[in-house]
């Protein structure tokens, strides 16, 4: 069979799916991508680059729309190329959103596409209205429901859809919601495995000797990931805890949501607001690679996942995976996973005294809590666990084509 999967950056959530299937030598799979790099055995990566930028004169509303336009129009144009050359596949599968999918049905209207539906945009009940109590102006909802628009295009033109959660299959219009199974991309439950009595050494940071260690981790350092009240919360529990280690692993960048501006980062903020941290213990490590990562929450205290109510990360289901202690943020998407005293703890996002309290409690009381740690990770084993869910999605495509 010929699989044809398309995404910006390679190979994110296919990884395990495209290794899969690039294993029987009677498949072809074939990868549209802006990533030249890396490289997977057995895998095709087929290159495109959009023609040019966004104007600067378009109308701001539509500056995500005439992105997307020209992301699928160059995915086209190669389609069309591959066409010529006798390529039709036999599935095409999908990242929705940033306009790669968006002619894919044009240029091969017989063959099935599935789409990985990952957010659609709301103006009330969740990201957009999360901090500002519902005060908007009507450039954010105009833009708002604007930023759809290829979305919705997706959604009529694929044959099947997918989100890897209910809260973010929920977001979407309920019209389109037979069309959209529910289904996570899975966890390496064998690799994310707990390491009880793990001490945190990786190049460039020694934790051995230290007994406490909080844990924070998100692709970057901003708002929509509670980093200023995760900063601020280790003001209140340095001054419980005078042992207590924070270890921090991200970029200091902003990946979801807008930035401050005259490049400044959310670090450099809460840094500069709040001057008496001890930063001789609060640890940032940048990017870290999957192994050193690993051993971060391995040898974690306790985890904090704060998250607007948005698309659920990959590191909350990952850190129960080793048997951490996840506080988590009262918040849609964590509920979904997170039950309060059953398999880890809930807290306000937006109080960071509490983070630091209930961060406290778990310490005062590790035995206590040890039961949290393993049902944590047997949430995990029965629900999330890639040695289960990689068969069933490629049932799915294979079923689809």
């Amino acid at each position: 069979m010929r699989f044809l999967f398309l995404h910006n950056n390679f190979p994110a959530q296919y990884r395990h799916i495209i290794q899969a299937l690039a294993k029987d030598p009677a498949n072809q799979v074939f990868f549209v991508t802006k990533a030249a790099e890396p490289q997977l055995p057995g895998v095709t990566k087929l290159i495109y680059k959009p023609s040019r930028d966004p104007h600067n004169n378009t109308h701001h509303y539509l500056l995500p729309l005439e992105n997307s336009v020209l992301h699928g129009q160059a995915v086209f144009v190669l389609m069309e190329k591959l066409k010529k050359q006798g390529f039709v596949p036999d599935v095409m599968c999908g990242h929705s959103g940033w306009g790669p999918t968006l002619f894919l049905k044009d240029a091969f209207p017989q063959t099935p596409l599935m789409c990985y539906f990952e957010w659609f945009y709301n103006m009330y009940g969740s990201d957009m209205d999360f901090e500002k109590n519902g005060v908007h102006n009507i450039d954010d909802m105009a833009r708002i429901r604007i930023k759809n628009a290829s979305i919705l295009v997706e959604l009529y033109s694929c044959d099947r859809g997918l989100s890897p959660t209910n809260w973010q299959k929920s977001q979407f219009p309920k019209e389109f919601h037979d069309k959209i199974s529910v289904m996570h991309d899975g966890v390496d439950t064998d690799y994310f495995v707990p390491d009880p009595g793990a001490k945190l050494v990786i190049p460039n940071l020694d934790l051995s000797g230290v007994d406490e260690i909080v844990t924070y981790v998100a692709r970057g350092m901003e708002p929509y990931r509670g980093f200023p009240q995760f900063m601020e919360s280790l003001v209140y529990l340095q001054e419980k805890r005078p042992n207590c280690h924070a270890v921090i692993v991200g970029s200091e960048r902003v990946c979801y949501g807008r930035a401050l501006p005259n490049n400044q980062t959310f670090k450099q903020l809460m840094l500069s607001k709040l001057p008496n941290l001890d930063l001789s213990r609060i640890h940032f490590t940048g990017s870290l690679p999957y192994n050193h990562y690993l051993k971060v929450i391995q040898a974690s205290s306790v985890h904090v996942y704060l998250t607007y109510p948005f698309v659920l990360s990959w590191s909350a289901i990952e850190s129960m995976s080793t048997g951490c202690l996840v506080l988590g943020s009262d918040t849609q998407p964590v509920h979904e996973v997170i039950t309060d005293g059953e398999n880890g703890l809930l807290v306000d996002f937006f109080d960071p005294r509490a983070v630091a309290d209930r961060i406290s409690e778990v310490l005062d009381h590790p035995t206590r809590m040890a039961e949290l740690r393993v049902k944590a990770r047997q949430t995990v084993l029965d629900r999330y666990a890639l040695k289960d869910l990689l068969p069933k999605q490629l049932e799915m495509i294979k079923g689809l084509a």
